[in-house]
């Protein structure tokens, strides 16, 4: 073979920078669906916004965390949720036509999605990628997702 180790490497990495890629802007579509939920949200209900920007917050970590690990792979992180911004829209729309319960549902909708995303995908990540999305980012989104539901019981 005539590949220096520095393209064997990205080879082997470019698989696991697409996919870590791929969550990564499914967490910015979180961030943008979760923040015109809260700015659409009345202040005075408090419970809801606290759960709400709580969760905003783990996703914004997450994305951090996702764009560190691509850079350190070798790779360019996404800088936009493409088509996952598509989701944001709707959970706008659906906070101005229905009110608080219904963008709470579509949030909580939003975070099956995700977690579901995660359990799939990660078989497709190697070694220590895959370790990272097991141990650091499943366990933020399983945590956003049963705080939502928590919340979605609750009104």
């Amino acid at each position: 073979m005539n590949e220096t180790p520095k393209q064997t490497a990205y080879a082997f990495n470019k698989d696991n920078i697409e996919q870590l890629n791929s969550f990564l802007k499914g967490e910015l579509s979180a961030i943008e669906t979760y923040q015109q939920t809260i700015d659409k949200m009345d202040p005075e209900d408090t419970q809801a916004l606290t759960v709400l920007r709580t969760c905003k917050q783990s996703h914004e970590t997450r994305a951090e965390r996702l764009r560190r690990e691509v850079v350190a792979l070798g790779g360019t992180p996404a800088t936009d949720s493409g088509a996952w911004g598509t989701f944001a829209k709707l959970a706008e729309g659906t906070a101005k036509l229905f009110g608080k319960k219904a963008a709470v549902a579509m949030l909580e909708e939003g975070e099956d999605h995700g977690l579901r995303d995660y359990r799939r995908d990660l078989d497709e990540l190697d070694g220590a990628v895959r370790t990272f999305v097991e141990r650091e980012i499943l366990p933020a989104q399983k945590q956003t997702h049963d705080s939502l539901n928590r919340l979605q019981a609750s009104l």
